[in-house]
């Protein structure tokens, strides 16, 4: 690793220098260490490395890119992989890497606390698009002014069901209201 880090600093300072030879290797001498951290990261997240090639030619351009940004008094692997893991990170967002667990699984988790809607004269009106649960639940809460446990009483659900309901029936009116 120490040899590697004195080989790429040399090769890059060449580079740097205007050796066109030197920046080559100093870029093949990379691109096997990348492919490596790339397929590891992918696995690590059960990506397919179907395009692990494309995420090392990324970081191989932003190396280039910014090697100006480079200190020269300063190791150059950890600037690299700096490059590599945050080139890595946009590839796993492009892809959709995100993890994506249902609502419904942490009901039980989401604040428990009152919630309060604004209730204006056309609150009622605005509730319509909702889906039932959604509407009842709203409502319920925000123009009955029940709390979550009377509510599901009321409703015969679940508090965490009736805090689900609540927040994605918030959601969707906040959601309306940015397209309006």
């Amino acid at each position: 690793m120490k040899s590697r880090e004195l080989e790429w600093a040399a090769l890059m300072r060449a580079a740097r220098a205007g050796d066109a030879a030197a920046y080559d290797r100093c870029l093949r001498d990379m691109t096997g260490v990348l492919r490596s951290f790339v397929r590891r990261g992918l696995a690590r997240m059960r990506r397919a490395d179907d395009y692990a090639e494309d995420v090392v030619q990324e970081i191989l351009l932003a190396v280039h890119l910014k090697q100006h940004t480079w200190d020269e008094t300063r190791p150059i692997t950890p600037w690299v992989a700096a490059i590599a893991r945050y080139k890595l990170i946009d590839a796993l967002r492009r892809s959709g890497a995100g993890l994506h667990l249902p609502i419904e699984d942490f009901a039980d988790l989401l604040p428990a606390e009152e919630a309060r809607v604004n209730a204006g004269p056309d609150i009622a009106h605005s509730l319509d698009p909702l889906p039932a649960r959604q509407r009842e639940v709203l409502q319920s809460i925000a123009l009955d002014g029940a709390s979550v446990a009377e509510a599901a009483a009321r409703l015969g659900i679940s508090e965490g069901a009736v805090r689900v309901a609540l927040h994605r029936g918030l959601a969707a009116l906040a959601k309306r209201s940015e397209k309006s």
